[in-house]
Formats: C-alpha cells, structure tokens, sequence
C-alpha cells in the first residue's frame, strides 16, 4: 500500500489523469554526466561498477532528485547488465559504450539466450532501489526501468549499438520462429525484473524502446507489439508504465495499443497532436528536445512553455524531454527548466 503522500504526490496523480497543483517534471538520464555531483562518484568508479554498487547508485539517485528538484526519482541503473545472467557476456569498453562479445547471430543460436528464471542474479539492483526508497522524500516516487523486449533483443543480436539493424531485422524476417523464442523469453524475463523492482520499492515503471523507431508500423505490429503488450500486463496491477519508444511518430498509434498508463513522446511530433492521436484515456509524458536544453534561458522558457501549451493544461502530463539529457548541457539549465514548468504549470503561460 502507498503512503498518502505518495499516493498523492504530483507525480502519480498525473499518471492516473488527476488534476495536479502544477505540471510534473522528471528528466530522462537526471542522475548523468552533466552534474558535477555525479562526476565526483564516477571519477572513482567505471560505469558498471557504479551500477553494481548499492550505496553509490543510490547517492547518484538521490542526488540528482534533490539538486534538481524533480517531482520523480529514477533508479540509476543501465538496460543491460539483465542481460548478464541471461548467458550474455557484456563490457563496457572505454569510449566505446556497451560492448557484447557473444552475440546472437543464428536462429540456432538464440537458445544460449537462457530465461532469467531466478531474479537473485539482479540482487544489486533492488539493493539499490531499497536505499534510495529508504532515504527518498516521502513524497517522491521511484521510478524503475528496463528496456523493453525490441530494444534488449536488438543488442543481443548486433553486439552493440547499430545505424540500420541489419543483422535483427534479418533474423526477424528470415526465421520468424526463432524471433518468437527469442522475445518471449525476453518479455517473460523482464516481467520478473520489473515487479522484482517494485517489490523492492519503485512506484511506477518505464519501458524504454530506444530502437524500435528503425520499424516500420506493419513489422512494429507483427514482431513487437505483442511482447510489449505482454510485459505490461504483467507488470504488477495498480503500478503506473510508461511505454517509451522514440525515433518514429507513425509508430505512436501502435505504442498505445501495446499498452501502458503514460505513453512516452519523443520530440519529433507535436505533444498536443500526439496526446490527440494516442487517445485522452491515457497520460503523455514528454517532449521538449532535449538540445533545448544548450538555448539561452529566455529560449529555453519558451520552449518549455510551447510544450505545455500543447498539453492545453489536461490533467495527465508529465513533463519531460524527448529522451536524455546531454552530458555538454549546464546543470544551471536543467535546475532552470525545472522551475519554469513548475511555475508555468501552476501560474498560467503568462
């Protein structure tokens, strides 16, 4: 059961489209190299091993939620360390990003990818979360996360980041049934992630699809949706999704249908058109480009203003940008950006 003041909080009163003393605001990638409270702990540590460290990724949480004044803090935590107990041998290479050294590259080889049965694996992540829930704002939902079933198997088969996806796209056409397998065992895994990570402490979730923006909508509804679906029906009832993709508006129809409380708008579409195309029965989130965020102040306030003229005051917006902020972005800006929708979404656009 939530606290009053959790389930009160700004937050997830806009979650469930409930009208709210001012806009909610929350930033992808708030807890980043942009602030220099994160730089200090990561200056001691790699990537990974700040992830795999309870009390330093709960500091860089923590942190990043108090500085910036955010009305949600995210779990700091990366997409693919699941992966790991899964039978995926994972580094992160030094100015390389994630790097997979055992790809899956044949039908024949998706079943070295094993289900992750036993969640004990992930033991550090929901160490982490039960720190920051510990010592959080009573009335300051975490958020948790993973990416969802497109994007994990996408970098399983190419081994790292791609600009066209060859290799999944290709086993997704050639072999239909191993790409089943294949997400299947990814959507039932993330299910048992996911609600181990609210069982731990999170209020609400996200799902990030950062890849699927390559599909176009008959093989986004044909080979991803119904495992999208999948997940977030069985994510816990009564815990909030956000369902995120970003990198194709035409997709947005086909996002709501796969489901979720909050559907996540990346900055390439007008938020009052995509708000208007994915239904008023569900909660929007974004959209502000997150360059925005590199404009002069007065620049920046008009951007941010434009973003909540779009939203037309409906209770159900979150605030937020398209996708993550930037490491060369100042953290006056954020900390700015923060307080004019705050005081934009409670005063007026004036």
């Amino acid at each position: 059961m939530l606290s009053p003041a959790l389930q009160n909080c700004r937050f997830l009163k806009a979650a469930r489209r409930e009208p709210t003393d001012t806009t909610p605001i929350w930033i992808m990638r708030q807890a980043g190299r942009y602030l220099p409270e994160y730089m200090s702990v990561r200056s001691k540590v790699s990537f990974i091993e700040l992830c795999k460290s309870p009390e330093l990724a709960a500091e860089v949480t923590l942190t990043a939620q108090r500085v910036l004044g955010v009305d949600a803090a995210i779990l700091f935590a990366d997409l693919l360390p699941m992966l790991e107990p899964m039978g995926i041998d994972l580094e992160y290479a030094k100015g390389e990003g994630p790097v997979i050294h055992n790809p899956i590259r044949t039908g024949a080889e998706v079943d070295r990818l094993q289900e992750l049965e036993d969640v004990e694996a992930l033991h550090f992540v929901f160490e982490t979360v039960r720190q920051i829930r510990r010592d959080l704002p009573g009335d300051i939902p975490l958020l948790g996360f993973a990416g969802a079933p497109f994007t994990l198997a996408s970098y399983a088969i190419e081994g790292g980041s791609s600009r066209n996806y060859v290799t999944t796209k290709s086993m997704m056409y050639n072999d239909e049934g191993a790409w089943r397998t294949l997400m299947e065992r990814l959507s039932r895994s993330l299910i048992r992630y996911l609600n181990a990570q609210i069982d731990a402490g999170c209020q609400a979730v996200q799902l990030f699809d950062s890849w699927a923006g390559c599909l176009s909508p008959d093989d986004y509804r044909r080979y991803v949706l119904p495992y999208t679906r999948q997940v977030v029906e069985g994510v816990h009832k009564g815990t909030p999704v956000i369902n995120f993709l970003t990198g194709n508006p035409a997709l947005l129809p086909l996002l709501r249908e796969s489901g979720g409380d909050v559907i996540g708008i990346d900055w390439r579409v007008d938020l009052g058109e995509a708000w208007k195309t994915v239904g008023y029965d569900v909660a929007v989130q974004g959209n502000l480009d997150p360059v925005s965020l590199m404009a002069d102040l007065p620049i920046l306030k008009q951007r941010a203003k434009a973003v909540l003229t779009a939203a037309a005051g409906r209770p159900g917006h979150i605030f937020n940008l398209g996708h993550g902020v930037f490491p060369e972005v100042p953290p006056e800006h954020v900390k700015a950006l923060v307080q004019m929708v705050h005081e934009m979404g409670q005063h007026g656009l004036n």
